[in-house]
């Protein structure tokens, strides 16, 4: 009696069983939510993990390092990798590692080919406005890899007048930009502009006669025109975002004025033919959740219309407005989102994530680094490591703890008494060596690429 009791109890337990895997694998397979699976799931916890390692692995598969027959070698992820100084790193182990491999190829063929263009997109607070930072990375990476021209220019500037690479001088524009409660879909550079306003732009990156290429971009727009040097040119795109080609001769300033009052203008741009075109994005007091405001079908349009091939994001400072906070996690929720809809509409392209720099506020009586900056630099490097982009220590580039205390001692200073912004001085050091930065990350690629032939 006992025996079949005991037997029925174990059939019992083994239908049950088997039942809940075949739940459990459909559950999984088809992605069904269901309270009791989400706790426990007999095949989850299982594949789960091996899932989104092996995501990752194939969202990392240019970077790994072939060995001499050109099979990729098994790389091991370490996040303190974060720590380490000018050094842009995705996190994976190895002296010969490349963090941004498809920028990396593309740097690689217009070495060889001379031909073709890479731009890059350089989001930023206050500590690259004015062309800040940039203007020194756009010189060296022009100077090793070619190119000329100062590229993007906003049709109006406020910080125009200290900006020492071009000139913008405008007047009778609506704008429209991330502050405006409401605000939807204004350019990447996070402002739009309407009406019938007027400008003149000049390039003052150019000392000898070189043809540039100018171009306008704007958005939809229905059989308008602009006065371009007094010239009437109709606008022919009618995309959310249209780049549209006004001129290529040696000129290095032109004048424009709006003959429509209702098609979005955002910006122009100074262009070789080929080489690097670096685009200063700056726009002071943001975080980079603003960009919560442009949505992924514009970010798609500003990517056909103007392919680029690294989206660098410096941001940081401005989440350190409080002395005492520590706590970041908030930033994690709310730039997640962004970031993915970067990824999903630039898929070719690569993304790095540049710390924020040093910041000090007063503490007993003196000056030292933030309390919550070390917390901030990981949680910074964690939204990189999740989502598998490339990062750049900016805090421990600087020299780390109070190392901007040290730059505003500095005689001449290497920033303001503010202790938050790098003056011109300092902005220089740091462009430089990001460019070194980038420059070891490519000859790894190199290395990688003559290894495997």
């Amino acid at each position: 009696m006992n025996n079949n009791r005991n037997w029925r109890v174990v059939t019992l337990i083994s239908i049950s069983f088997f039942i809940y895997l075949i739940l459990s694998i459909l559950s999984f397979a088809f992605d069904i939510k269901w309270e009791p699976f989400e706790k426990v799931n007999l095949i989850t916890d299982v594949f789960d993990k091996e899932k989104k390692s092996q995501l990752a692995l194939n969202n990392n598969t240019d970077i790994n390092s072939p060995n001499q027959n050109g099979t990729s070698q098994n790389l091991v992820q370490d996040f303190e990798l974060y720590k380490k100084t000018q050094f842009i790193t995705n996190f994976y182990k190895g002296d010969s590692v490349n963090a941004l491999a498809k920028f990396s190829e593309k740097l690689h063929q217009l070495k060889s080919t001379k031909k073709g263009k890479i731009r890059i997109a350089y989001f930023g607070d206050s500590m690259i406005e004015g062309d800040l930072l940039t203007q020194t990375l756009r010189k060296l990476l022009q100077k090793e890899f070619g190119g000329y021209g100062v590229g993007f220019l906003p049709i109006h500037s406020k910080v125009a007048g200290f900006r020492q690479t071009a000139s913008v001088q405008s007047s009778g524009w609506e704008t429209i930009n991330f502050m405006d409660k409401g605000a939807k879909n204004m350019y990447i550079s996070g402002f739009s502009f309407s009406g019938f306003g007027n400008g003149t732009f000049t390039d003052k990156t150019i000392t000898a006669p070189l043809s540039l290429e100018k171009f306008l971009i704007y958005g939809k727009n229905n059989g308008g025109s602009v006065d371009f040097d007094g010239n009437s040119i109709p606008l022919e795109g009618n995309e959310l975002v249209n780049a549209q080609l006004l001129s290529k001769n040696n000129a290095t300033t032109f004048k424009l004025k709006s003959n429509s009052g209702n098609i979005p203008f955002y910006g122009v741009s100074f262009e070789s033919e080929n080489g690097i075109i670096l685009d200063n994005f700056s726009f002071r007091g943001i975080t980079g959740v603003e960009f919560r405001k442009i949505d992924e079908d514009f970010l798609k349009a500003v990517q056909s219309a103007n392919h680029y091939d690294l989206i660098v994001m410096q941001y940081g400072v401005n989440l350190l407005f409080r002395p005492n906070d520590t706590d970041y996690s908030y930033y994690t929720k709310n730039m997640t989102p962004v970031l993915e809809k970067f990824i999903s509409a630039f898929p070719k392209t690569d993304i790095l994530l540049v710390s924020s720099a040093d910041r000090a506020f007063r503490y007993n009586g003196e000056y030292q680094t933030a309390k919550g900056l070390p917390n901030l630099l990981e949680t910074q490097a964690r939204l990189a490591y999740d989502h598998h982009l490339a990062f750049f220590n900016l805090f421990e580039t600087m020299g780390g703890e109070n190392s901007i205390v040290d730059w505003a001692s500095q005689k001449p200073p290497l920033a303001n008494k503010d202790y938050v912004h790098p003056n011109g001085k300092g902005a220089d050091i740091l462009a430089e060596k990001l460019f070194h930065a980038i420059m070891n990350d490519y000859h790894n690629y190199k290395h990688k690429t003559e290894t495997a032939q």
